[in-house]
């Protein structure tokens, strides 16, 4: 599998990690820190320095190129030197699950515009096509997050049930919704065919 190293739309520029992006990344981390506090699991202490955003991108490269997890962050198409926001797939499983979950936050000062409804548009479509070919994408998010269930609500993901004390979040266990899309034109390979032949 080898996904895309950058997905543009009409108002985003969607890049895979790269060295480069720490100060921007760092810079967003400290702008959103208390906007994104009620809605991601605690800090770890030096979260807020280069060298940890720097090892976190290190990180995130080698999970990406192994296609365990893919991580976009968000650019402006007319400022691709800041960073104001992130989409990512985690726990990438294949064989007969070929799913994945889905992470996202954009910058307090660029909600309600629609930008990460945009940025999942692409995602989902490099997630759905053959390069990186999953069956599904599941999201977890607190239901009290309005815009969140919002997105997903427009992009057609369906709740499948509520997860009780789900992650510890703002000081507290936090109970989560879960959402699903499917992929409606997943092609099922051919050794997953020949082999229910074989035991019909």
């Amino acid at each position: 599998m080898t996904a895309a190293e950058r997905l543009d739309t009409p108002r985003l520029r969607l890049q895979a990690p790269s060295a480069g992006l720490a100060p921007a990344l760092l810079s967003f981390h400290q702008r959103n820190a208390a906007h994104l506090a009620p809605w991601d699991p605690p800090a770890p202490p030096g979260f807020l320095t280069l060298s940890t955003q720097a090892l976190r991108i290190e990180q995130a490269r080698l999970a990406f190129d192994r296609g365990e997890a893919l991580r976009w962050w968000l650019q402006p198409a007319d400022d691709p030197l800041r960073i104001i926001g992130v989409v990512g797939l985690s726990q990438i499983a294949r064989g007969a699950f070929h799913s994945a979950v889905l992470g996202y936050a954009i910058d307090a000062a660029h909600q309600g515009r629609g930008l990460m409804t945009e940025a999942l548009q692409a995602v989902l479509a490099e997630a759905f096509a053959e390069r990186v070919h999953l069956h599904r994408v599941q999201a977890a998010v607190r239901p009290e997050n309005h815009r969140s269930v919002a997105v997903l609500q427009r992009l057609g993901f369906e709740a499948i049930g509520l997860a009780r004390d789900y992650l510890f979040i703002d000081g507290a266990w936090r109970d989560h919704g879960l959402w699903q899309r499917l992929n409606p034109v997943f092609s099922v390979p051919l050794d997953w065919r020949q082999a229910s032949d074989s035991a019909g």
